[in-house]
């Protein structure tokens, strides 16, 4: 499978040195960072832009802060409340979308460049002048305790928070994006406000662009839009402290598939390790059927319809991290094979062949992360949050090329160490029984029948965290988190289709 679509991807090679070179700098000030692809192949602009107000700035006992306040930025601003607000973009068809992240809130648009202005103009009130009204804010309070009270008996949702919870301890990283029922019930249209006038700010913005449009006219219509937005400073993030907590962790919860969230401490994105162990994740977790842990746990095993890892930098910290769901009487097993694995990997490395397939796919598909400016946009802003220069996407394909055997067999003795695995297990496992000796499945024949959160957790992890491949709302090389870690209540988007948390 790898081989097949590195193949098929490597015949868009070209489109990478295209977006590479077409890549600009446009100034709008120190505090603001802007890259710019140009194409006029379509009539359509889009905007990736990154503000410093994600869930790792929620005051203490205000989880869900930063989550509750990007759900509310289309719910009303200036003289539109929330009905005339979501009119004004349905009516210009534009797409307009935020979402927290741990360290950002992204703010994703496409419009039709005749409806850029009217699209900034919106963004612009959102920023500067949110309504915050009672109605709305009770409606969405209460979508997203409805989510959060779902979450609380789906297993991938409940693993993935204990997880991130025993991973980073005090720090602000270990709580939910979108909080906890209390927290949210807590928080006030004051509490918005404030988060919003803090964060919503010139100061670390980043804005990626894609489409339709001038240097000098793009450079034009952001210095209108952001003039009037605050140039305050937030405050800097904590230090993370210790990383993780080895061991088994269990979360009771009468359910019969349990989900096993696992990780390790990762790489930071500067580290110059980041790319071998990039590589390296790839060929021991990467999601397709080509992976160590996929022949392993689903191949030869039968206990699990997919299993995958991803590597993903924080501003203050880094995590490799994985899910796998089974059967209750098989989730400790599965679960010994991950860390006999990992012991494998981190003791002889890759073969030369994995290496090679790996490196082929990486480079072969990161053209497909261009292939819209949707996607173009999303995947430079994605850079841009890694703290990257302009001059990555273009050399981004060699420094791959040039990872070694030794290096990813250096990283993986680094990396997976078997003892430090921090495990949480969101469900009961079977005490006591051993687990029914499966038969080999071939690819392509699933063991097990998927529920619920597991089977769209399952399902679409591996498509979400393919290396290199970006699909427009889930850049890659910072994997977004795994679907069953990312909020599920987060995302919003407005415009032609609308959805709350």
């Amino acid at each position: 499978m790898k081989r097949l679509l590195a193949a098929f991807a490597l015949m868009l090679v070209t489109a990478t040195p295209g977006v590479a070179a077409n890549i600009q700098n446009v100034d709008l000030g120190k505090a603001a960072q802007v890259w710019f692809a140009e194409d006029h192949t379509v009539p359509i602009i889009s905007f990736n832009i990154s503000l410093p107000a994600g869930s790792a700035y929620d005051p203490a006992g205000k989880a869900g802060l930063a989550s509750f306040t990007s759900a509310m930025i289309d719910e009303g601003a200036g003289g539109l409340d929330s009905k005339a607000f979501h009119e004004a973009l349905a009516n210009r068809a534009i797409s307009f979308s935020a979402r927290a992240e741990r360290d950002y809130l992204v703010i994703t648009i496409s419009t039709l460049k005749e409806n850029a202005p009217e699209a900034m103009h919106l963004l612009q009130l959102a920023l500067t002048r949110p309504r915050f009204e009672n109605d709305a804010l009770t409606r969405v309070r209460a979508q997203i305790i409805q989510s959060l009270q779902e979450a609380q008996a789906e297993a991938p949702r409940v693993a993935s928070r204990g997880f991130m919870r025993e991973f980073f301890g005090g720090h602000a990283y270990a709580h939910p994006v979108d909080g906890e029922i209390g927290s949210i019930s807590a928080i006030t249209a004051q509490d918005l406000r404030n988060f919003a006038r803090s964060h919503w700010v010139k100061n670390g913005l980043k804005v990626a662009v894609a489409g339709d449009i001038t240097a000098p006219a793009l450079t034009k219509l952001l210095g209108e839009t952001f003039l009037p937005v605050s140039g305050a400073s937030p405050p800097p993030l904590p230090n993370v402290g210790r990383l993780g907590a080895p061991g088994i962790h269990v979360i009771p919860l009468p359910v019969p598939q349990p989900t096993a969230a696992f990780g390790l401490p990762g790489i930071m994105r500067q580290d110059p390790d980041f790319i071998p162990g990039y590589v390296a994740n790839s060929i021991l977790g990467g999601g397709d059927f080509s992976s160590r842990l996929m022949q392993e746990i689903r191949v030869k095993r039968g206990l699990t319809y997919g299993i995958s890892t991803s590597l993903t930098a924080y501003n203050k910290a880094a995590v490799l991290q994985g899910t796998v769901a089974t059967r209750a009487d098989a989730v400790r097993q599965a679960v010994q094979v991950v860390k006999d694995t990992m012991a494998n990997f981190a003791a002889n490395g890759p073969t030369q062949q994995e290496l090679d397939d790996a490196k082929t796919y990486l480079t072969g598909s990161f053209p497909l992360a261009f292939a819209s400016n949707s996607g173009t946009a999303a995947q430079l802003g994605t850079f841009q949050r890694q703290n990257l220069d302009i001059g990555y996407v273009a050399r981004r394909n060699a420094m791959i090329q040039a990872v070694t055997l030794a290096d990813v067999k250096r990283v993986a003795k680094r990396l997976f160490d078997p003892a430090r695995l921090t495990v949480v297990i969101g469900g009961s496992p079977a005490e006591g029984r051993g687990a029914r000796p499966q038969r080999p499945l071939p690819p392509g024949s699933p063991p097990m029948p998927m529920t619920g959160q597991a089977a769209a957790s399952q399902a679409g992890g591996a498509a979400a965290r393919a290396p290199g491949v970006t699909p427009p709302s889930k850049p890659v090389d910072k994997p977004v988190e795994n679907p069953a870690t990312a909020s599920p209540a987060t995302p919003k988007s407005s415009g032609e289709a609308a959805k709350k948390p």
